[in-house]
């Protein structure tokens, strides 16, 4: 394809485009003001890393059970369902009174829906573009993408100062009706791509199918290790700096916003195939100097630069679709999503919990050595013989 202005005259676009855009923006207000109602009523940066980022411990249930449904549900009705769900439950979490056992109940309960939403949405990217369209989309979704966590960030945070918590989560809740309502009016009723019932037993043969190669099981380690220990970093933005939380989000935004123009428009394909273990190294080193407890402009800019590197999600997804069948391009993208957010979850709560023992910056530092050290060791792996063969074909259901 020639460039953007192209995506938005292929039919179903827009309309994904913009309910995708709605849904992130309602993510980044309900999420910075969850961490801060979780922070002001405990004080504790585990409860507030895992109140943010703990639905993402679901994907990995949801990712053993629900996937099929990617491929195997109408799209339209799929992720207009999912947009409902997100807003009756955020609108619940502003209930005043409502215990934190529930409160975390309710946080997994979306993660566990979220982890079918990623394979759907991506699934049918995949099939309303052609070929040599899925980088230059998933590039300008991930641009939107940033634009509405800066847009979401910063005004959540200048909500917060006037506002409180629980009234800017319902907030959320009507953009994620909005985003409903669009997807549901904009996108057409196309069938599913693949026959038969969604069930965990076949989520389960798929998903063995898929990490049954080892250049695959490669290439998914890479989309969900060194990118979760980050975002393990970006959990404890609210205990490191309670005041500039929203500030340290919105620069994030913007550097992976600056990675994804890069990644997905400017660089050509033989370039950009080269790249997914520098960005990846450039993703985590900007968080080693966290050890210094730099001040806030400081740590923006270490935040803004490493963000950039999350473009190297591009060159390894466009390396996913080059081993996977069509029929099952949904589900290995919903593999990819779930796998990622789950592995993020785990690192927000392994970086919390190292955080309450140590401190926010500590802990922050450790994740990114981490995040360093695996992607060295995977940039080796691929090296060896066998991560290059040639893919055999999978089965479709």
């Amino acid at each position: 394809m020639n460039g953007y202005r192209s995506l938005f005259r292929t039919p179903e676009f827009t309309p994904l485009f913009l309910g995708t855009a709605a849904q992130t923006a309602a993510q980044t207000v309900g999420g910075l003001a969850l961490g801060t109602l979780v922070f002001r009523a405990t004080g504790s940066p585990l409860l507030s890393a895992v109140s943010m980022f703990g639905q993402s411990l679901a994907q990995v249930l949801g990712a053993t059970v629900l996937l099929s449904g990617a491929d195997r549900l109408p799209p339209r009705t799929a992720l207009s369902m999912i947009a409902l769900v997100f807003a009756a439950g955020t609108a619940a979490q502003a209930l005043p009174g409502l215990p934190a056992g529930a409160l975390f109940a309710v946080v997994l309960l979306l993660g566990l829906v979220a982890s079918l939403g990623g394979g759907v949405r991506w699934g049918l990217l995949n099939e309303i573009l052609p070929k040599n369209g899925y980088v230059p989309g998933r590039s300008l979704f991930n641009m939107v993408n940033g634009l509405a966590q800066i847009a979401g960030f910063a005004t959540g945070g200048a909500l917060l100062a006037v506002l409180s918590p629980r009234v800017c989560l319902l907030l959320a809740a009507a953009l994620y009706l909005t985003a409903a309502l669009v997807l549901r009016l904009g996108l057409s009723a196309r069938p599913p791509r693949a026959a038969g019932r969604p069930s965990a037993s076949a989520t389960w043969r798929a998903n063995a199918a898929l990490w049954s190669s080892r250049p695959r099981r490669l290439t998914y380690l890479g989309l969900w290790l060194p990118n979760g220990m980050v975002v393990g970093c970006e959990s404890l933005y609210v205990s490191y700096a309670p005041q500039a939380a929203g500030t340290l989000f919105a620069c994030g935004a913007l550097g992976m916003l600056a990675g994804d123009v890069t990644v997905g428009r400017l660089l050509p394909a033989a370039v950009r195939a080269r790249l997914a273990t520098p960005l990846l190294l450039l993703l985590a080193a900007p968080f080693l100097v966290f050890c210094a407890h730099p001040p806030v402009p400081v740590a923006a800019a270490c935040v803004t630069v490493a963000s950039a590197g999350f473009g190297a999600g591009l060159v390894q997804q466009e390396r996913l679709m080059r081993l996977t069948p069509d029929a099952l391009a949904g589900q290995a993208l919903g593999l990819h999503s779930a796998g990622m957010l789950t592995l993020q979850g785990v690192s927000a709560t392994a970086a919390g919990t190292l955080a309450q023992f140590t401190s926010p910056a500590t802990a922050m530092t450790a994740m990114a050595a981490g995040s360093l050290g695996i992607t060295l060791a995977l940039a080796g792996a691929a090296r060896r013989p066998g991560a290059r063969q040639k893919e055999s074909p999978l089965p479709s259901s």
